[in-house]
């Protein structure tokens, strides 16, 4: 019952309680990385719990700006290196959203490490200029502008397979979504890594922008 749950929301009147699952729906950007061990454990802020546990598998930089959402619309950045032992799961490392209720409801329902900042999403002249703040500083941007033949793209393409740790608990949520991509071209033009990991001279394998896309977040499960 929640009230026996460490990691439920308390009533309030200003974030809305949203249990799993969720749909939503948006635009995403994800960039494919190959992260070295070295890169990952020097440069990649792991908690402790994830120090020394870096097992490889794909990364992903991803931008999302949730059009559709239980808790209303908002925009979001993370980082997930790859996987990690013993599990040989992914995990959300660092992620910024500029949606309090979005941090409380993805802390409390699949332990997702949220921290709540303002955004900017921009879109001019077929480009996507994201932009996250802190204190009115950029503290990350990133303008992205996609090209050629919309593809399908979902989740069976790549995959996410989570375990997050939140205050003692395990979380383990197998999203899955689908939409439609076209390649992209980003360019990261400010990033300051006492906020988010310096990815700046790791050369992304692949860019896609998808839009539209739509997403499940189902009930995670604690134990494997």
């Amino acid at each position: 019952m929640a009230e026996n749950n460490p990691n439920s929301i308390s009533p309030s009147k200003s974030i809305p309680i949203a249990p799993a699952p969720w749909q939503l729906e948006g635009e995403g950007i994800i960039l494919v990385y190959k992260f070295s061990k070295k890169w990952v454990e020097d440069f990649g802020q792991l908690p402790p719990k994830l120090q020394g546990k870096f097992k490889g598998g794909l990364g992903y930089l991803m931008l999302v700006n949730y059009k559709n959402s239980p808790v209303g619309p908002y925009n979001e950045l993370l980082l997930i290196p790859g996987k990690f032992s013993p599990t040989g799961k992914q995990s959300i490392t660092k992620i910024y959203v500029d949606s309090e209720a979005s941090t409380q409801n993805g802390r409390a329902n699949w332990g997702i490490p949220k921290n709540t900042l303002p955004f900017s999403w921009k879109e001019e002249n077929g480009k996507s200029e994201i932009k996250v703040f802190s204190n009115d500083q950029v503290i990350f941007s990133i303008e992205v502008k996609s090209f050629g033949t919309p593809f399908p793209a979902s989740t069976s393409f790549l995959p996410i397979d989570l375990h997050q740790s939140w205050e003692g608990q395990d979380f383990y949520t197998k999203p899955s979504g689908s939409g439609w991509g076209k390649l992209a071209k980003v360019k990261i033009k400010e990033l300051r890594p006492d906020f988010f990991p310096d990815i700046r001279l790791q050369k992304p394998l692949l860019a896609v922008k998808i839009n539209p896309f739509r997403i499940n977040f189902p009930i995670s499960d604690h134990e494997l």
